[in-house]
């Protein structure tokens, strides 16, 4: 809700992100696409491809983030800001990048998941603004059992204004 003369009110905002049914570390090839070992995954910060948070190998059991955020509701909609949210055209989204690393502990990544705001319900999204709480739930492998990629749409990924299952 805006304020005469002023922009619209910022909420805090947690986002989790709940990550089931990861790859392995080992990425087998196929068409078009080169294996990789030592896979590991986590989230992007915004414009800095090489800074991640919460790198979990391949072969964990799940993976989990909590990102801090805010949020801003207005006549148009929610808008969703953070230092691991993406800004560009076409929305906001959040990057899970996939990568290997190497003996050195040098992370290089070879694809990524974008979970994106705009495909979210808008009443879950608002519902989020008033609890605090968005939280994606999603498996981390796709159909041939490698690192999920691209953008990851529901019913994929299932969005909801509440606080993860396992904190």
């Amino acid at each position: 809700m805006e304020t005469p003369g002023q922009g619209p009110h910022t909420s805090p905002l947690l986002i989790h992100i709940e990550g089931v049914r990861l790859p392995g570390r080992v990425c087998p090839p196929g068409p078009g696409f080169t294996g990789f070992t030592n896979v590991h995954v986590g989230v992007q910060r915004k414009d800095r491809p090489d800074e991640l948070l919460g790198l979990h190998p391949g072969d964990a059991a799940g993976a989990r983030w909590t990102l801090d955020c805010t949020a801003a509701a207005d006549a148009e909609g929610v808008t969703v800001q953070g230092p691991y949210v993406q800004n560009r055209l076409g929305g906001r989204f959040v990057y899970l990048s996939w990568g290997t690393v190497d003996d050195n502990g040098l992370f290089s990544m070879f694809r990524r998941a974008k979970l994106v705001f705009a495909d979210i319900d808008p009443a879950v999204l608002a519902a989020a603004v008033h609890s605090g709480h968005l939280t994606a739930r999603l498996p981390l492998s796709d159909a041939e059992g490698r690192p999920r990629c691209a953008r990851v749409r529901p019913p994929a990924v299932e969005w909801s204004a509440t606080a993860p299952r396992h904190p």
